[in-house]
């Protein structure tokens, strides 16, 4: 009996250190392009949009840094950075290099806490309990550095922000907010125009900034920050499995993808969920859930 039980604890723990590797040796990298529809009524035109977000990039990731330049082979028309760029303060140049091909596609950007401040290592059990809290003493990361360059390129800043964009040929309104998740979010309102899109670009997908950005009009919302769970439960179907957590009040339904929010006027607003491109660097593992960006197609209908 002691020989059985522990011949089935060798083949529990083998079984376990070899889910950890796949995990960070091979899900970590299994770099994935979404592609999905979102019909927007009324809307007149077509708009090709690259969402990227959670890039954690740390010095030396190359997989990611080739994944990342091939994106503009796509010939988006337009990329939304969800914020969350760095893991490590020396990766700046790396990441910006990587991201060189995008910045000469028009864009915009909110930060995400990651692009503030350094990640340090977490309990991942404490994730069940509630959303993640800043430690009093996190290192910063060099955000100005990193917001100048996105901005000297033409990617608009949305930190508690709005603006107005003419892009392949179609009047766009955009608005964005400083990350919900460390409560730095202002809703700005939108331009004074006459859009055809409306787009809220937030990082962590509170519902309180969604609803607000749906309650004001957004055709479209913009979010990351969940990793789509990172560590998900498999699934029978196709893509990522089933998320746990989504370190914020978001269902566990909605960590990653499109779903859609009902407004007061009685009208409704697509929301899109990037699972992101990395994870923290004191948490590098995924389980049934790869690293991703995605290419929206908005069309009318």
């Amino acid at each position: 009996m002691i020989r059985s039980l522990g011949a089935a604890a060798g083949v529990l723990g083998a079984a376990g250190l070899g889910t950890l590797i796949y995990a960070n040796r091979v899900e970590l990298n299994r770099f994935t392009l979404r592609q999905a529809e979102v019909t927007v009524p009324g809307f007149d035109g077509q708009l090709r949009l690259l969402h990227i977000s959670d890039i954690h990039y740390v010095p030396g990731q190359w997989q990611k840094y080739d994944w990342l330049q091939k994106l503009a082979t796509l010939e988006p028309d337009l990329v939304v950075n969800t914020g969350d760029n760095l893991s490590d303060r020396r990766a700046i140049r790396e990441v910006l290099s990587a991201l060189e091909p995008l910045l000469d596609v028009p864009g915009c950007f909110v930060p995400g806490s990651n692009d503030y401040y350094a990640p340090r290592l977490k309990n991942p059990l404490k994730y069940f309990t509630g959303p993640s809290t800043l430690h009093p003493n996190a290192k910063t990361l060099p955000t100005e550095e990193l917001f100048g360059a996105f901005e000297a390129a033409g990617w608009a800043n949305l930190t508690n922000a709005h603006t107005a964009a003419r892009i392949a040929g179609l009047d766009l309104e955009f608005s964005g907010v400083d990350d919900p998740h460390l409560e730095l979010d202002e809703f700005t309102g939108w331009p004074n125009t006459e859009p055809q899109l409306r787009i809220g670009v937030a990082h962590a997908p509170q519902r309180r900034v969604l609803e607000t950005f749906a309650d004001s009009g957004a055709d479209l919302v913009l979010a990351g920050h969940t990793h789509g769970g990172q560590v998900c439960l498999p699934s029978l179907g196709k893509g990522s499995g089933r998320a746990l957590v989504t370190n914020c009040d978001l269902p566990a339904r909605h960590a990653q993808g499109l779903h859609t929010l009902r407004r007061s006027d009685g009208g409704r607003t697509h929301v899109h969920v990037s699972a992101g491109l990395g994870t923290s660097a004191k948490a590098p593992v995924r389980l049934f859930c790869p690293p991703e960006a995605t290419l929206l197609t908005i069309q009318g209908g």
